[in-house]
């Protein structure tokens, strides 16, 4: 039986940590208090109308929810630039030859199953594999899309200037109805994307045994020993 060497390396750091956390609180209290401003629930009572706050309470969560989730995306943008190299722009950058050789090793060995006859180092990535990269893209444009729908309905009811700069969407798709729907629609590819992502990352830990949920609370994976020096090399001649 081959035996194989791991060593422990910080692949996310503390600032991508925390985003990743801030987004999942931030999405989930989006999700679950859109769902009731979408489909409000009769509440019965017999307390004056003018003493009941339930529904501004829903939506003051919704739109603190909806600033912390922009400002949060805006830190992670940053990050993008001054982070290491699993957290850089560079590691999500689609058109490059390593990208799609992993993109297609993925899609053979993780998720169709299969063998490959060849077995190159290079196709074991440390941080994101690049199916999950190029899901964080359009996750991402699915985010900007959240954003721009979500503070054009905002809006008109805002006295504050931010999102008043979102005020020209509307007009742009003709009227309220549209916006927010496209605003729904958004809600649901964020559902779907993490159904799927929390089976895949269970599924990763499981298959590879690398640390894939752990790393996010402690940011370490463990790595091969034989690919880390291959990683290392490549930076060097980078360099």
């Amino acid at each position: 039986m081959e035996t194989r060497n791991f060593k422990r390396v910080l692949v996310w750091e503390l600032p991508v940590r925390i985003f990743h956390w801030v987004n999942v609180l931030c999405v989930l209290a989006l999700i679950l208090s859109g769902f009731l401003i979408a489909n409000p629930p009769a509440l019965l009572s017999n307390a004056e109308a003018t003493n009941l706050h339930s529904f501004g309470i829903v939506r003051f969560i919704h739109f603190t929810a909806a600033y912390i989730f922009f400002f949060n995306m805006i830190l992670r943008m940053y990050w993008a630039f001054v982070g290491n190299r699993y957290a850089n722009w560079r590691a999500f950058w689609p058109f490059t030859r390593k990208m799609w050789n992993n993109f297609k090793h993925v899609l053979k060995v993780d998720i169709l199953l299969m063998n490959e006859k060849k077995h190159d180092l290079k196709n074991i990535s440390i941080g994101h594999n690049s199916v999950a990269s190029l899901s964080y893209i359009a996750l991402f444009i699915i985010a900007l899309i959240s954003v721009f729908t979500g503070f054009a309905l905002y809006a008109d009811t805002s006295n504050w200037w931010l999102p008043k700069l979102f005020s020209w969407v509307t007009p742009l798709f003709g009227s309220d109805f549209l916006v927010r729907t496209i605003h729904h629609i958004a809600m649901w590819v964020f559902i779907l994307f993490i159904l799927i992502h929390v089976y895949l990352v269970f599924y990763h830990d499981w298959l590879e045994g690398r640390g894939e949920v752990s790393s996010m609370f402690g940011g370490y994976k463990f790595v091969r020993e034989e690919r880390l020096k291959k990683a290392i090399e490549e930076e060097e001649k980078k360099e």
